[in-house]
């Protein structure tokens, strides 16, 4: 699912560029993802543009998220030091962090990997039509192995 996701982010400016569902699925389908795949995607995204409808205005900017024992083994120590370390960045508010939650939350398994949350983050920007600034796009693009020290 999280392949599909990359690919439709490099390939669709926004998500109102993308086609309707059944000319899209038989686009990814024609580039090599499996149909099984390619339905999780679209389904996972429907339920961001759900999320992304019912939080909008619902968090003050002060506001404190305190996670649940569940959300906690679901999402590991680790995404949720990232989710943190994003909104003392500024970049991620909390109407977006309940997004990043929600559909962090739904996939199954857990906890949740890093890299994957990274990828969770980058389309909840994207179905919001936000560019994030070029730091945090490094932040989720580029391997910390990867990385050069200067």
């Amino acid at each position: 699912m999280f392949d599909v996701l990359v690919y439709l982010y490099e390939n669709y400016w926004r998500p109102d560029a993308c086609p309707a569902h059944e000319q899209l699925t038989r686009k990814l389908t024609s580039v090599g993802f499996e149909s099984e795949e390619i339905e999780d995607a679209l389904s996972w995204l429907d339920g961001v543009a759900a999320v992304a409808q019912a939080h909008v205005g619902e968090q003050q900017p002060e506001s404190v998220r305190i996670y649940a024992p569940a959300e906690q083994e679901h999402l590991g120590e680790q995404s949720i030091g990232f989710i943190a370390f994003l909104e003392s960045a500024g970049v991620l508010p909390p109407p977006m962090r309940e997004m990043v939650i929600d559909r962090a939350s739904a996939i199954p398994g857990g906890p949740l990997d890093l890299e994957d949350l990274k990828i969770i983050v980058l389309m909840v920007f994207w179905s919001l039509g936000e560019e994030p600034d070029a730091l945090i796009l490094d932040e989720l693009f580029v391997d910390e192995a990867d990385r050069l020290i200067h």
